[in-house]
């Protein structure tokens, strides 16, 4: 994901495309000890990205989080469990560098759907090829499908791929935000009539080439035309097939595993959903997690915003700088707690997202 060039994305179709986020490698004792266990830039002007990320000592990595990173239980957080969602990071990780294409993503992809189906999801695959400046690419977006009886469709987001660089790892991006999709698959799918929404349905994507893939000396090159292709393509076929202007709303998750969380306020989303996310979360008592200090970015719900449908962005872009599209975003950098926090806040969003009353579809989403 990139800083603030936004309002540059093409609307239409996408062929191929990807997101940015760089990426350093890991060495192979943390992927072992990973296993034994269990991008993005911001709007307005580009933070500056990590320099020399070479140059830096790689920590030794954790087999799991600290104490003081230790999720609530499940009870205290509407029944998102914080700990699963960590297991399922820890799990991805352990794949290893999973850029798109690659033959580690294509396990991830198999862990993704196996765990859906076994949460009773009906499950959607989009295989597509991207026409990226490297070259075709083979990727899939995969759509966790939960029916409800209105026609509304709330649409949660995350990407899954990892920049293309030798062993990066992205426990945090975008191991945290799948995570947190996976649990909320498990607590929405299947016999659970008690978390369905009162009627609209519960879509939740996890979506491939969202970084770039062009890589320059370690740096993502990030561009219109070299970003976010599943977010593009998803948006592009929604609206072929009739389904778009059915989205109420689009909640984008992507880093959001840092132990010092604070997510500020994306310019490049939609205001009233941006409030409505950060009452929410004010209510729960986790103002201090989610600032209203300003930070655009661009990022996999660009697609959706310029074809005016609703969305969202939860990203923590700043407190993770320091290890960004480095080889240093391992286990270590997630914190349960976390991912806990942003399930829970998503728990109790969805149901004021359904009340809203719902504005004509704009003609760009028909």
């Amino acid at each position: 994901m990139s800083a603030d060039r936004a309002g540059e994305l093409p609307a239409g179709p996408i062929v191929g495309a990807s997101r940015t986020c760089g990426t350093v490698p890991v060495p192979l004792l943390a992927l072992i000890i990973l296993v034994a266990s269990a991008g993005c830039s911001s709007s307005a002007e580009s933070p500056a990205k990590p320099a020399d990320a070479a140059s830096r000592p790689a920590p030794v990595p954790l087999a799991a989080p600290l104490p003081a990173d230790a999720a609530p239980p499940a009870s205290e957080t509407g029944g998102f469990d914080g700990a699963r969602a960590f297991d399922h990071v820890a799990k991805l990780v352990a794949f290893g560098p999973r850029p798109a294409g690659s033959a580690a993503l294509g396990r991830a992809q198999e862990y993704i759907k196996g765990q859906l189906r076994g949460f009773g999801c009906g499950v959607d695959e989009d295989s597509f090829t991207a026409q990226t400046p490297v070259g075709p690419i083979a990727m899939k977006n995969i759509v966790a499908k939960v029916p409800g009886q209105a026609k509304e469709i709330i649409l949660l987001l995350t990407h899954y791929d990892t920049l293309h660089l030798d062993n990066f790892v992205g426990a945090n991006d975008a191991g945290s935000s799948s995570g947190v999709m996976l649990e909320m698959a498990r607590l929405y799918c299947g016999t659970r009539p008690e978390k369905r929404l009162a009627g609209a349905s519960l879509w939740i994507a996890l979506l491939d080439g969202e970084e770039a893939q062009v890589v320059v000396n370690g740096v993502a090159q990030w561009s219109d035309t070299d970003s976010v292709y599943g977010s593009r393509e998803l948006a592009a076929r929604m609206a072929l097939g009739g389904e778009l202007p059915r989205v109420k709303a689009v909640v984008l998750a992507d880093m959001i595993g840092d132990r010092n969380l604070h997510l500020k306020r994306d310019g490049n989303s939609t205001p009233w959903l941006v409030d409505l996310v950060w009452n929410t979360a004010k209510r729960l008592g986790y103002g201090n997690h989610f600032l209203d200090e300003p930070l655009p970015m661009q990022d996999d719900h660009i697609p959706f915003t310029r074809r005016h449908v609703p969305a969202v962005d939860l990203i923590d872009f700043e407190s993770s700088d320091t290890f960004w599209h480095t080889p240093q975003d391992t286990l270590d950098k997630v914190s349960a707690r976390s991912l806990a926090i942003i399930g829970h806040v998503l728990v109790e969003s969805l149901p004021q997202i359904e009340k809203r009353p719902r504005a004509e579809a704009s003609p760009a989403a028909r």
